[in-house]
């Protein structure tokens, strides 16, 4: 019996000895899992900066080449004075002055909705699309409210992509022209961005 009980501890004293060890060096591996932190350097940040923009949004929704096109709308659109319930899907242009043949810097793609009831207020979720200079390829999502027919209006940039990775601001809008015949509008637009 004493054997046994010694062989007994000896194996007991093995199997702990060993368990321990292999608890210890997991605990000290790095983490493969889910998610890890990372130090910005890691991913080439550097200082922030911060960057103005400047162009014109051409909403163009008549004639045979529209870059707004109504997709979705309720019942009750037509009897709204605010149009609520109008969806509209643009790819407008953004160009460097009012003028629609001057230089493209890019586009607005994305959605604006009539999302208030008492006064003409869009949903606005879209990608400014960049094509010119060191910003081609590079892109910021702005998602906000547009009160349109306020002299100012002032939209939050939650993110971005390319050079505008990380990035956050605002835009501001400022109608520069409006059609009441046609609907087209041509919007002057003041980006400033924090990015990297």
């Amino acid at each position: 019996m004493p054997k046994t009980l010694s062989k007994l501890l000896s194996s007991t004293f093995f199997f702990l000895s060993t368990l321990l060890f292999f608890s210890i060096k997991l605990a000290s591996a790095k983490p493969h899992g889910f998610s890890n932190s990372l130090s910005p350097k890691h991913l080439g940040l550097k200082r922030q900066k911060l960057s103005h923009l400047h162009f014109y949004f051409h909403d163009v929704v008549s004639g045979r080449n529209p870059t707004a096109i109504r997709v979705a709308s309720a019942a009750l659109t037509n009897k709204s004075e605010a149009g609520f319930g109008t969806v509209v899907m643009v790819d407008d242009p953004l160009t460097a002055t009012p003028d629609r043949n001057s230089k493209l810097v890019g586009k607005a793609q994305g959605i604006y909705a009539s999302a208030a009831q008492d006064v003409v207020g869009l949903l606005m979720v879209m990608n400014l699309a960049f094509v010119e200079g060191k910003y081609n390829g590079s892109a910021l999502s702005l998602l906000g409210r547009n009160t349109v027919f306020s002299t100012v209006r002032e939209m939050p940039i939650v993110g971005g992509s390319g050079l505008f990775r990380f990035s956050r601001g605002y835009a501001q809008a400022k109608t520069h022209t409006f059609n009441i015949k046609t609907g087209d509008a041509v919007v002057e637009y003041n980006v400033y961005v924090l990015h990297y």
